[in-house]
């Protein structure tokens, strides 16, 4: 686990969602208590679809929002909030040696075509040939460019000007949580100075709704809190972009930048996921910061997706360890598997900056008012099928 020898600021934060754009207008919309979910769009889904955005504040060349699928756009539009938040936007001098790490799914599919397959394919003589047939014939060129999860990357660089080093993990969750903790280890360990990391996700994608249906983990008819949906539980997915600028503190004072918070410790997991071991994975991550907790300043924002047996798990774990007051941000924002780690760490800095926390949002008794001044957020991420991790998120001064 990387803990703090040198100390990590956060200095600038990128969300959009649901709820909005910025730090102000979701801690409004948390406050007021009131999630925002489409039961209808994609029905009997429920879906948690982007607020509206005007893509050319951040994106300002029509050209480059064509060629980007609407993940992408949500990505390079939260980075450059970020870099706003953090007074580095069109600074040459440190967006030339800012590292970048993106957590990024693949590209969206083309839906026509896979109707297509699947609609032929069970009356046809030779099944692997027609489906050869039908994807050299009928896929676009460019489809499988579309398919690259380093694009986010290369356009968060085409826009915004950052060209430091560059890495993209995918993963869903896990790869949220490692861009986290990677950029966090580095500028620990004096190999970076400042770093923009994230992720962002499209949650009204039919094909991705359609995989977790497979699963058995779609939520449907009716959006209902993380904590309260039983049995099987249920995922709905939202639209979620999330970055965040980490700089060490000695980079920061030299340029003059104030602390949005400071990241003390990150650490991941990435269990097995036989009975209990989500349970046993946050309890071994706990183990490395719970010396540092202040009882009765300190919160826990879950980033639980809703679906069977993880989130049992998570709630299991929260249950042994009840001194927090406990909030899932799923419940407001749905779930983004990629950004969902870095956006609850936004969440995070928004609540510190508040000291408070928000509202519960949950009639089964686990998430409870909270009296004192919020000082410290831990951030939970539970993948809803591998990864764990845990971030421990403080006020400065």
């Amino acid at each position: 686990m990387a803990e703090a020898a040198r100390e990590v600021w956060i200095t600038g934060i990128g969300i959009v969602s649901c709820l909005g754009e910025g730090p102000e207008a979701h801690w409004q919309k948390l406050m007021a208590g009131k999630p925002s979910a489409d039961e209808t769009m994609l029905a009997p889904f429920v879906v948690h679809p982007l607020a509206p955005i005007n893509f050319d504040t951040q994106i300002p060349k029509k050209g480059d929002q064509r060629q980007m699928e609407p993940w992408q756009r949500i990505g390079t539009y939260a980075a450059g909030l970020a870099l706003d938040s953090a007074g580095v936007k069109g600074k040459p001098d440190i967006l030339s040696h800012m590292d970048m790490i993106v957590a990024a799914g693949g590209g969206e599919r083309d839906l026509a075509v896979d109707s297509t397959i699947l609609s032929g394919i069970g009356g046809a003589p030779d099944a692997g040939a027609y489906l050869n047939e039908r994807l050299m014939s009928d896929l676009r060129p460019t489809l499988f460019l579309a398919q690259l999860s380093n694009l986010l990357a290369g356009n968060i660089s085409i826009v915004h000007g950052v060209t430091g080093s560059s890495r993209t993990f995918m993963g869903e969750e896990s790869a949220g949580i490692d861009a986290v903790r990677v950029a966090f280890a580095r500028i620990v360990a004096g190999q970076s100075d400042i770093a923009l990391v994230g992720g962002s996700y499209n949650g009204e994608r039919p094909d991705s709704i359609m995989f977790f249906e497979f699963a058995g983990m779609a939520l449907k008819d009716r959006l209902v809190p993380v904590w309260e949906r039983k049995g099987k539980g249920g995922v709905a997915l939202g639209s979620i972009g999330a970055f965040l600028v980490l700089e060490a503190r000695e980079h920061a004072e030299a340029r003059g930048a104030k602390p949005l918070a400071k990241l003390s410790a990150v650490a991941s997991d990435r269990s097995r996921r036989a009975a209990g071991d989500v349970t046993a994975a946050l309890t071994r991550l706990w183990d490395k910061i719970k010396g540092k907790i202040a009882t009765g300043h300190a919160a826990l924002l879950s980033g639980a997706a809703g679906g069977a047996p993880a989130t049992a798990e998570e709630r299991a774990f929260l249950e042994a360890h009840g001194d927090l007051a406990v909030r899932a941000t799923g419940s407001y924002l749905g779930h983004g598997p990629e950004p969902q780690f870095p956006m609850n760490i936004a969440l995070a800095v928004v609540a510190l900056g508040h000291a408070s926390l928000f509202p519960p949002c949950d009639a089964s008794g686990l998430e409870r008012p909270m009296s004192g001044d919020l000082r410290q957020v831990v951030v939970t991420g539970v993948g809803h099928w591998r990864g764990e991790g845990l971030a421990l998120i403080e006020k400065v001064g």
